[in-house]
């Protein structure tokens, strides 16, 4: 599989790949198909390479050694190698932080959940961190998730009914308003430990729609 880069003016969501599991691929390659701008992880680099990828960025701290830099700059021409050694953020953190200096408005997230639990976790918590700065989405087999922000503009969606559609608090978010969801939810609040919003799913054929006033939310498009 390969990917051909053809970028107009920042206007399609950048793709990152992390080092966590890998996706099928199908999805790789749909996200792919929109000739993203592709920044890799240093971890994950041999296991993309070996998908015949085209990339752009290769990013990291390389702490662990065994990436083999030079190779790599002559393989991938015209590579850009980002060494990024501060210890007190995450190779991810560093990778949303590279593109939003590079003044992409979106990124897809591909590889970051999986495998190490701690590593998932920061991961997802990373998405709310940097919502406000740049949109994100974090998919893999299973998910798609989407953080969402409190506000008067709301989240919505064309679905077809019965997708599966879970709102999780990050980790309360109040006032919360749905339409087109089985389970509507009406100026309701959801917090961890308290009221999730897990396996919820839309209604019927048409467009749902998520909006709250305060916190912070998940929104996951889930399958099994």
């Amino acid at each position: 599989m390969s990917s051909h880069h053809i970028v107009k003016d920042k206007q399609e969501p950048a793709l990152l790949i992390a080092n966590g599991a890998a996706c099928k691929f199908e999805l790789m390659e749909e996200l792919l198909g929109w000739s993203p701008y592709v920044v890799v992880l240093d971890g994950a680099i041999d296991r993309v390479l070996s998908l015949g990828i085209k990339v752009d960025v290769l990013l990291g701290d390389f702490d662990k050694g065994g990436v083999k830099v030079d190779k790599i700059k002559e393989e991938q021409f015209p590579i850009e190698i980002v060494h990024t050694p501060d210890q007190d953020k995450t190779d991810l953190e560093k990778g949303i932080e590279f593109l939003i200096e590079k003044g992409f408005p979106a990124v897809n997230i591909l590889w970051a959940t999986g495998r190490r639990m701690d590593h998932t976790i920061a991961n997802l918590l990373n998405l709310i961190k940097y919502n406000s700065k740049i949109k994100l989405v974090m998919l893999d087999d299973y998910s798609k998730i989407i953080p969402l922000e409190p506000g008067v503009t709301k989240f919505e969606k064309w679905y077809k009914a019965g997708t599966v559609i879970s709102l999780i608090p990050v980790p309360k978010a109040e006032k919360i308003e749905t339409s087109n969801l089985k389970y509507q939810l009406d100026s309701e609040t959801l917090e961890i430990g308290l009221r999730l919003g897990n396996s919820n799913e839309v209604e019927k054929d048409g467009l749902m729609s998520v909006k709250f006033e305060k916190g912070k939310l998940f929104l996951m498009e889930c399958n099994d």
